[in-house]
């Protein structure tokens, strides 16, 4: 068999220290906010000539905290109940052959920084702070968009979103740099999709604060704000 060596170009740094919460796909919360740290290899600004003129990237990735030895060719996707098996390919899943994430981002803005070299400024990421980053390609819309394609399984929750109720006295504690992005996460329901117990208390880490909140019905309730 086959066998090749991916280099890790750069990491992503998100406000995601914890897989729970992410959203289950690129550009669902485009008020979330990410920058992409190159490695020292990696930092001639050549390498981005050009990149400036595009709007959206590709990002490919690892799935470095869901990694396994072995794999199977059915996965239960979280969407379906977590009972209901497809197949690998038909999903995606981070259980595969290649723990490889595929996500496409809008690029806001390159910055040349002394310390770091380039640094690349998106929104939409559904990545967790530190997840390897293998490769970056230009989204092309005239070729990577296709309005009339089939969904699949997958279609059938597109518009799935719940209401958030947030309490003034917690609202306060968000800073107001993360608040739009807090809530829209919240209102894609990080919860599991096969847990539907309304007296569950989840707690969700992002951007130096935890969330506990449960969710009765369609709506996503907030019972506390902390400090992470």
């Amino acid at each position: 068999m086959d066998s090749y060596t991916l280099k890790t170009i750069a990491h992503i740094h998100s406000n995601f220290p914890e897989k729970f919460g992410i959203p289950r796909q690129s550009g669902l919360v485009e008020e979330l906010h990410a920058d992409i740290i190159f490695e020292p290899e990696f930092r001639n600004p050549d390498t981005l000539r050009g990149l400036e003129d595009y709007s959206h990237i590709w990002l490919i990735w690892g799935f470095s905290e869901s990694i396994r030895e072995d794999w199977s060719p059915t996965v239960r996707p979280p969407r379906l109940g977590g009972n209901r098996r497809m197949g690998v390919f038909s999903t995606r899943s981070p259980f595969r052959p290649n723990a490889l994430g595929l996500s496409c981002v809008r690029l806001t803005g390159i910055e040349i920084t002394s310390e770091l070299g380039p640094v690349l400024h998106v929104s939409g990421a559904d990545l967790m702070h530190g997840t390897p980053i293998f490769d970056i390609k230009p989204y092309l819309p005239f070729v990577d968009s296709h309005p009339e394609a089939s969904e699949g399984f997958g279609g059938s929750f597109k518009d799935y979103i719940l209401k958030v109720d947030c309490p003034q006295k917690w609202l306060e504690l968000i800073p107001e740099c993360h608040k739009s992005a807090l809530l829209a996460v919240l209102a894609q329901d990080p919860r599991p999709s096969y847990q539907h117990d309304p007296d569950r208390i989840y707690g969700m880490k992002y951007a130096g604060i935890e969330v506990k909140f449960h969710v009765n019905g369609n709506t996503l309730y907030v019972d506390k704000i902390e400090p992470a």
